[in-house]
């Protein structure tokens, strides 16, 4: 039962993992798909070597080698712990996720256009479903595109809420990259001469 309900869960956050099946890959489409039609329930698939479920205290424990798929992010770990919420109505209240952490989420744009990708990177993530935010401890960093964004301090920690805007508190260092611009020209370059 516990079980169940991880998978019918509101959010977890996460990566899609590299070596994801053909079948992996349509139930993501399929999810993203059925997502956008907003009442529908949502399925988070959670893949790991090892599981444990404690349902005197609500808790599963994911190990080795764990992959989140949601069709609102992705995330793979060492160790995800799940805390599902008691009585009638279980749903996810908390998961946090530890070691080699990686996660993935499309940050929607505002005017209904595809948005950005923002890729995080830490040794502990914390999802918390009543706000919807990702709580990055231990070296994080989060890129979107070429720019990246890095936590500097042992203590600086990264928040990134359920639309994709990102909040750092404590050191960290911001790598904002741009491309050389091509120069035009309107003057055909002369062929090289070729070797005799």
């Amino acid at each position: 039962m516990l079980f169940a309900s991880v998978l019918w869960a509101a959010p977890l956050f996460g990566q899609q993992a590299a070596t994801e099946t053909q079948s992996e890959k349509k139930s993501a489409e399929k999810q993203a798909h059925d997502a956008k039609g907003g009442n529908e329930a949502i399925t988070t698939e959670i893949y790991a070597d090892e599981a444990f479920f404690d349902s005197t205290k609500n808790i599963g424990t994911f190990s080795r080698r764990v992959r989140v798929l949601d069709p609102r992010f992705n995330l793979q770990s060492d160790k995800l712990t799940v805390f599902i919420s008691k009585g009638g109505n279980q749903g996810l209240e908390k998961a946090i996720a530890q070691g080699n952490v990686a996660m993935v989420k499309e940050r929607p744009e505002s005017n209904g256009g595809s948005g950005a990708r923002v890729v995080g990177r830490a040794e502990m993530a914390t999802y918390v479903a009543a706000t919807g935010d990702i709580e990055l401890k231990g070296e994080p960093r989060v890129q979107q595109g070429v720019n990246t964004h890095i936590g500097t301090g042992p203590e600086t920690v990264m928040i990134i809420n359920q639309n994709g805007q990102l909040t750092t508190h404590g050191p960290s260092r911001t790598e904002i990259r741009q491309e050389p611009k091509e120069e035009k020209s309107d003057v055909a370059k002369p062929a090289s001469p070729r070797p005799l």
